[in-house]
């Protein structure tokens, strides 16, 4: 027989990862290369925060619309709604990347010209050009597009989880649908999908490295221009590396917290 669990085991993965992440601390402040390779990339972690920060909140709101127009009674909202998510989720990130920084903002600026043919829009709207679109700005509307259609699943199983009975109490007592989701619905359901959210986040903190395809300033960039101009592959790809499990490691076990602290809630409001 297999000995009983206590009930405080010790996480050895955790204390094994802990005690990787002393060692290539103590290399970076030990090190003098390390030390070096680190403050060279120092700069793109804001960048890849920033980045996925961005990303991912206009991503859940375009994600939570996408949700309610797939739960919609209308079937028209229904269908369109549908088949952005099919075609998003179908089309891989980095592919998703280039299509709207290489193809995306140069349509967008054809738009512009053909409206500022007009000889009202003309005197209204200033001169555009491709070269104004900031390519950390793509690089975070692809990645909006990308996680959208994703995070619309996450809401819409969020809001199919609340029993059809509390939105027809809320009706019984007066209050319009609007009112019965704000208030009903969708606190319900925020507290299925915060941990899948929180695991959303982490993949997109993953997946903000394909942004360097574009040439902009993130972790995964600066480590590829530092190593490839000093040949330290890897000295600098243990600090990239590194620094993205700190990011995500650390996200990943504060989500475990937040799960643990919402299911002590919903059995004391059971």
């Amino acid at each position: 027989m297999s000995a009983p669990r206590t009930r405080r085991e010790i996480p050895f993965w955790l204390l094994a990862i802990v005690l990787l992440g002393v060692l290539v601390a103590w290399l970076i402040v030990s090190d003098g290369q390390y030390t070096i390779i680190f403050a060279a990339l120092r700069q793109g972690v804001f960048v890849t925060l920033w980045v996925s920060v961005v990303a991912f909140a206009l991503a859940a709101i375009l994600g939570l619309l996408v949700a309610l127009a797939r739960t919609s009674r209308h079937r028209v909202a229904r269908e369109v709604a549908t088949f952005y998510v099919e075609i998003v989720r179908g089309v891989p990130i980095l592919v998703l990347l280039f299509y709207v920084a290489f193809v995306g903002a140069p349509q967008i600026v054809a738009l512009w010209d053909w409206l500022r043919s007009f000889a009202i829009a003309g005197a209204i709207l200033p001169e555009l050009t491709v070269r104004d679109f900031d390519m950390t700005w793509r690089a975070i509307f692809a990645l909006t597009i990308g996680y959208s259609a994703f995070l619309a699943e996450i809401f819409r199983a969020g809001i199919e989880a609340v029993p059809e009975g509390q939105t027809e109490a809320a009706a019984s007592l007066g209050l319009t649908r609007f009112q019965a989701f704000r208030l009903v619905i969708l606190p319900q359901a925020i507290r299925v999908v915060v941990p899948p959210l929180g695991n959303d986040f982490v993949s997109m903190i993953k997946d903000s490295a394909l942004v360097s395809a574009l040439g902009v300033q993130d972790i995964t960039q600066l480590g590829k221009v530092y190593s490839s101009s000093t040949f330290l592959f890897f000295e600098t790809y243990n600090i990239v590396a590194f620094l993205y499990l700190v990011m995500t490691i650390g996200l990943s076990l504060l989500i475990r917290l937040l799960e643990a602290s919402l299911r002590r809630r919903g059995r004391q409001d059971g």
